[in-house]
């Protein structure tokens, strides 16, 4: 059972999630919330395994409350919603250490998997939404910087490059595994340790700090690429 805080300023949007979650027999809700420093508090008080955060509302918005909820170093984790896919404040969302983000139209099973995809710490819903998200938005480092020169990066093996490589290109264990001859257990096990040897929260915080450190380029024009 995945225990859920509903957040989001709207009340007929929080009816909504609750009727869908509470006929869902795989998940809770454990409270609502309707501003960010509501979520705080009930994150601290309640402990749910996922808060599903609206990112725009009035007060504390749902960035500031994810970075606090993130920094209180609970088990707690954050799936954001977001209009659409190109949204700046899903980015900043994930940079402050939500672990994915869901599109608003999402259909009802896309949001029971994504729920249940942050709860596991695995990607949400569609890894090539996150990293359209980051192509869009990530800084790269500087012209001429060598790619995965990072030293979060140094204490990894060559395979584990590889491995961390795919993940931030969007690819699914099961696509890493055909394409590096490797089992898909075996490549569960690579993710696992590659996000305990550079320090990532879950898999979303491994796919950022890939990106930023220049491991993977951003598909878009400019000067960053190589």
């Amino acid at each position: 059972m995945t225990t859920v805080l509903i957040v989001d300023d709207q009340p007929l949007q929080r009816f909504g999630f609750r009727m869908l979650l509470e006929n869902n027999p795989d998940t809770s809700v454990v409270g609502e919330a309707s501003s960010g420093s509501e979520a705080v508090r009930q994150t601290a008080e309640l402990h749910p395994d996922v808060v599903l955060m609206d990112i725009r509302m009035p007060g504390m918005d749902g960035i500031e409350a994810t970075r606090r909820i993130v920094a209180s170093g609970g088990r707690s984790r954050v799936l954001v919603l977001t209009t659409f896919d190109g949204d700046a404040y899903a980015y900043n969302a994930l940079r402050a250490g939500a672990s994915g983000f869901l599109l608003k139209d999402a259909r009802p099973q896309e949001l029971l998997a994504g729920i249940r995809a942050v709860a596991a710490g695995d990607a949400v819903a569609a890894p090539a939404l996150t990293r359209r998200l980051l192509d869009g938005f990530v800084q790269q480092p500087p012209p001429g910087a060598e790619a995965g020169a990072d030293p979060r990066l140094e204490v990894l093996t060559g395979r584990e490059h590889e491995v961390l490589e795919a993940v931030a290109q969007g690819l699914t264990n099961g696509e890493i595994a055909e394409r590096l001859t490797l089992s898909e257990s075996t490549i569960k096990t690579h993710v696992s340790r590659i996000m305990g040897k550079i320090g990532a929260r879950d898999r979303v915080h491994a796919v950022i700090i890939a990106y930023e450190a220049g491991l993977v380029r951003p598909d878009r024009p400019g000067p960053a690429q190589s």
